[in-house]
């Protein structure tokens, strides 16, 4: 018999590499919530593939690849858990950059340490008890995370789950899907000889259908417009959405709205298009579909397209002698709703300054639910004394991540974000009931709706339900439940179609105030996913790797449907040719893209920002920077107060959401009667995607922006020749060096300050000039 000594510490290396690669990743799934069997077969065979091909290997192979792995199990779950997304191969770089780490970790440093402590403690385990002469375990090991991977892929085919992708793979599963994926399609192209394909038709999502049969005899008798817009609410939480699907879902969260939705017409099929209030608003507001992708909100593409603006809903009804206003909860410089929403034709637009109501919660986002509907109550008393009619739209922000309730609320509830829902449901019902009490009813069409839905774990489509509500004085002729497909694209032809105007036929959409004998068209994209129904039975999921699933389901949101099959390739790509189609940018094609942030208007500034995005003084969020472009910042802020210490400036720049690392110059401390000037570019030589700047302030004093302009044009392509062959030749060849300090030589931010100003604190480091 061996003693001992000669087997144990080679059962302990493999004990500690299975504890690295299979214990930890599926607990750690199980702690998150995100058990599902597809996860699980993924974290078995991926681990198992690693347990396999490391265990008795050289330790210069085994330890890159262990802390690899911890950085790519750590980073899905920061990640996931931030901005509910997985990380993508662009994201690695990040891993190299101090300031993002730095920026990453601070104020609470990591969201999961216990996890970060467990992949350390396996990784210095397996170092520990790491043998140089053990034998490798043979090859044949292989066939059991090969089967199990095999096993997934077939599952995925046969029985494919809606679960998110984080519960379905882990993170490198996720990256080889993708890139195989991508592989399989350059192949097809490659044997098809990259012949151009006819662009699919989009028709019948893009036009106007007006073509039904009214609900009312004539246009309607209301004389204003109210649209409450609630924060993230699905269309799950109103009992009537779900009793009309036979949704398994019986969670009564909003037992109260769900009481005026018995009173109201109620949309059970009512389809959001994307995520991200900005997004809802725009769709809502201006009858298209908002992008259907992480691009540049149409909303700030608006702001170049006045044209396209007048076709908005608030700019229409002002045509039509209504005053028109937009009252929300929170700041208005976060997404830029500052500069949005008067484009879209709002006389007046008001955030959390405008309320002199006390908050009965403190809210970092704004005006907590129950104070806002207070406030927007004599907002409306102050509506009706005056003889236009008008249209008011409202937008809360109570439920909206940290989620906000008192402690009441929070001592009846499991967690915060049911207590926010339970708030919020008591507000918006004092608030209708009052509205009656006012005779507001009776001469208002009201329309309860929601941004976006923050989604509902373990229930279909929620991410992409939505819900419509509408009270107005004809309610006996308007049905208690509205049949067929609708969505926020409907929303500004269903109201200009209510009152009997003309609607602009570069509108999309149909009408909740007519039936319609057929199906139509609708397009979704929410938790990485698009998703098409054709308006005959056929709904389509495509999910990351370009694979779509069939289902046949009478409408769009449904509790359940009956799976057909799955395809990829050309036929898969035709559903994101259908949704890039329809994201042509507002620009009309122009080349260059310019949008001015700057307001004018005096901001007082906090002594600590605390919060990188509600305490950010402009709304240059969720751009989109075209691939080969070049970006040039010119910022100019004048200081109309500030005490002897200054203010720290500062200039920060994400992507999904995440710290990135620019040219951004270092700026002196702001001083009383001192401008700033600021001028710098940088340049895309890929695509950025959800792109934010956040301008942040610390100090005591008052300050003015008056310039902060943000332009990207494209950079030209490198000049080519072509010989006499037809192959493309250079016109000069440039060694590697030159070509190298040809774009070090490149200047890229200049920062200008009065002379006087040049005299820094101690450490302060004042850049002029930068270069690649």
């Amino acid at each position: 018999m061996r003693p001992i000594s000669r087997w144990l510490p080679q059962s302990l290396s493999l004990a500690t590499l299975g504890t690295l690669f299979l214990v930890i990743p599926v607990a750690s799934r199980y702690a998150l919530g995100w058990s599902n069997p597809f996860g699980y077969l993924s974290d078995l065979a991926i681990g198992g593939f690693l347990l396999v091909l490391l265990h008795g290997r050289s330790l210069l192979l085994a330890l890159p690849l262990m802390l690899l792995w911890c950085l790519m199990v750590l980073g899905n779950a920061e990640l996931v858990g931030a901005v509910g997304r997985m990380p993508e191969p662009g994201d690695l770089k990040y891993l190299l950059d101090p300031q993002f780490i730095s920026h990453s970790t601070q104020g609470g440093g990591l969201t999961h340490p216990i996890l970060a402590l467990a992949l350390g403690a396996a990784v210095l385990a397996s170092l520990l008890c790491w043998r140089r002469r053990q034998r490798p375990l043979s090859w044949k090991w292989f066939a059991a995370p090969t089967a199990l991977l095999a096993g997934h892929m077939t599952l995925q085919s046969t029985h494919p789950s809606e679960a998110d992708q984080w519960q379905q793979f882990n993170l490198p599963h996720k990256l080889m899907a993708s890139a195989a994926n991508g592989g399989q399609l350059a192949l097809e192209d490659w044997l098809d000889g990259d012949q151009p394909e006819a662009p699919p038709d989009i028709a019948g999502l893009a036009r106007l259908d007006l073509e039904g049969t009214s609900l009312l005899a004539g246009p309607g008798r209301a004389r204003n417009v109210l649209v409450i817009t609630l924060e993230g609410i699905p269309g799950a939480y109103i009992a009537a959405n779900r009793a009309a699907i036979n949704s398994r879902y019986q969670d009564a969260l909003m037992p109260r709205l769900s009481s005026w939705a018995e009173r109201a017409m109620t949309t059970p099929d009512y389809v959001l298009h994307s995520h991200q209030t900005i997004r809802g608003l725009y769709a809502m507001l201006c009858g298209d579909y908002s992008k259907l992708d992480s691009g540049t909100p149409k909303g700030l593409e608006l702001l170049n397209n006045p044209a396209r603006a007048k076709a908005c809903l608030p700019s229409q009804l002002r045509q039509h002698g209504f005053s028109t206003h937009f009252l929300q909860g929170a700041g208005l410089r976060f997404m830029a709703k500052d500069k949005v929403m008067p484009q879209m034709g709002f006389d007046k637009t008001l955030g959390r300054d405008w309320f002199r109501n006390k908050a009965y919660l403190e809210f970092p986002w704004g005006m907590d639910d129950r104070a806002f509907f207070e406030g927007a109550l004599g907002y409306v008393k102050q509506l009706r004394r005056q003889k236009k009619p008008w249209m008011l739209t409202l937008l809360t922000v109570g439920t909206h991540q940290p989620y906000s309730a008192p402690q009441d609320y929070l001592a009846r509830y499991p967690d915060a974000k049911k207590a926010a829902i339970a708030y919020l449901d008591d507000a918006v019902d004092a608030f209708l009931t009052d509205l009656e009490k006012q005779g507001v009813l009776k001469d208002t069409l009201v329309i309860v709706t929601s941004d976006e839905s923050h989604g509902i774990e373990n229930v279909r489509l929620a991410s992409a339900w939505g819900f419509n509500l509408v009270l107005a004085p004809e309610q006996a002729a308007l049905p208690p439940i509205k049949g067929g497909v609708y969505g926020h694209v409907d929303l500004t032809a269903s109201i200009l179609d209510y009152f009997g105007y003309r609607v602009p036929q570069n509108l999309a959409g149909r009408s909740l105030f007519r039936d319609y004998e057929n199906g139509r068209e609708m397009i979704s994209y929410t938790n990485g996913k698009l998703r098409y129904h054709d308006g005959k039975e056929q709904f389509t999921e495509c999910d990351f790797r370009q694979v779509c699933r069939r289902y046949q389901s009478d409408g769009f949101i449904a509790d359940e449907a009956r799976y057909l099959g799955s395809y990829g390739g050309k036929q898969a790509r035709l559903v994101s040719q259908r949704a890039a189609l329809l994201d042509q940018s507002l620009l009309g094609g122009n080349p260059g893209q310019e949008y001015q942030f700057a307001t004018r208007e005096r901001i007082r500034l906090k002594e600590k920002a605390r919060d990188d995005w509600a305490d950010n003084l402009i709304g240059a969020q969720y751009m989109e920077l075209p691939k080969n472009s070049r970006t040039r910042v010119e910022m100019t802020i004048k200081v109309v107060q500030m005490d002897r210490k200054g203010a720290e400036l500062r200039l920060k720049a994400k992507e999904f959401e995440r710290d990135v690392a620019l040219p951004i110059p270092d700026f002196p401390p702001l001083k009383p009667g001192k401008p700033l000037t600021v001028s710098f570019a940088f340049d895309n030589p890929e695509a950025r995607k959800a792109f934010s700047f956040h301008l942040l302030a610390e100090g005591r004093g008052v300050i003015q922006i008056n310039d902060f302009r943000v332009t990207t044009e494209q950079l030209p392509e490198p000049a080519v020749a072509v010989d006499d062959r037809g192959q493309v030749a250079q016109k000069g060849p440039l060694s590697p060096l030159t070509s190298l300090f040809g774009l070090m030589a490149r200047p890229e931010a200049e920062l200008e300050v009065p002379v006087e100003d040049t005299a820094l604190p101690e450490n302060t480091e004042l850049r002029v000039r930068q270069y690649h």
